[in-house]
């Protein structure tokens, strides 16, 4: 299965669209689409999945996302609405030849970055003010305050880029196809044993030039990307529920222990019980408590 694309709901004579998202769960929605989509994370915490990196998310999160990059929002149980701010743009929504002028090149410089996707952190002060009011604004004030926040990421050297540098959006129909029907099984699968001839075979490739393939096209290994999956899903219960680390690491997909803590340690730079020490909020205890029973 494929990602399915997705025409953002831009009125007509307008060049971009700003609305609040606001769902009981997100749930995995694989799409892309042509526009730059810039998507502050205002309620719930789950899987921010990007092209070929997948990472944790709460409330604060603030990306820019290039035209033609994957992604999807899954939210994890949560007490509340899961909700974002979002808003979607074209190059050309303040004019064809507006981003060539000298005075704004560095926010070309932001967009031509974000074809990898950006993160910015947890959003804070003003700009998480600016973004948090801008669907209630008019059609002009919403213009102002959407190129006041690009200039001000455009000099935020905190931005990082979310997906690595071997990545770039697939080139033909062919190719993303492929990709997005291997990321899509993965996704459903990963915490169960994963076959690679058996992965290669959905595309009807041969193993080894399926190996070639997947590395030329995501910029890492097959085995490096299930890790990714099975360490985030770990990080999820890590924070949701009291499961004994041992349970954690079967439910992730990990049959060995030192083998789960070994590749938990080298995506988070912490072992798993530091990890859910250092990511717990006041009241996730009880909650968590509440889960397994």
């Amino acid at each position: 299965m494929k990602p399915r694309y997705e025409q953002p709901g831009i009125p007509d004579g307008s060049t971009f669209t700003c609305f609040v998202r606001r769902q009981s769960a997100f749930d995995f929605a694989w799409h892309y689409h042509r526009e730059y989509e810039l998507t502050l994370v205002t309620g719930g915490t789950g899987t921010r999945y990007v092209g070929t990196t997948v990472e944790r998310y709460h409330p604060g999160d603030l990306v820019l996302l290039g035209p033609d990059l994957p992604h999807t929002y899954v939210s994890e149980p949560y007490e509340g609405m899961a909700e974002a701010v979002v808003a979607q743009f074209r190059h050309d929504f303040l004019g064809p030849e507006f981003f060539t002028l000298p005075q704004f090149r560095t926010v070309d410089g932001l967009l031509s970055r974000s074809t990898r996707g950006l993160r910015f952190g947890q959003a804070q002060g003003e700009v998480r003010a600016l973004l948090t009011r801008l669907p209630r604004l008019d059609a002009a004030a919403q213009t102002v305050a959407l190129l006041d926040v690009l200039r001000r990421f455009a000099t935020d050297a905190a931005a990082t880029p979310i997906t690595g540098p071997g990545y770039a959006p697939a080139p033909s129909t062919a190719v993303r196809d492929r990709i997005d029907a291997v990321c899509r099984h993965l996704q459903q699968t990963h915490t169960e044993p994963v076959n690679q001839a058996e992965v290669a075979a959905l595309v009807h490739m041969p193993p080894t030039s399926f190996s070639r393939f997947f590395r030329r096209a995501m910029g890492r290994t097959l085995t490096d990307y299930v890790n990714q999956l099975r360490v985030e899903t770990a990080c999820s219960l890590l924070t949701a529920t009291s499961l004994p680390v041992t349970e954690v690491a079967a439910r992730s997909g990990y049959r060995n222990l030192s083998n789960f803590n070994r590749r938990f340690r080298e995506l988070k730079g912490l072992r798993p019980t530091e990890y859910r020490a250092a990511h717990r909020r006041p009241g996730d205890r009880a909650a968590a408590r509440a889960k397994n029973e």
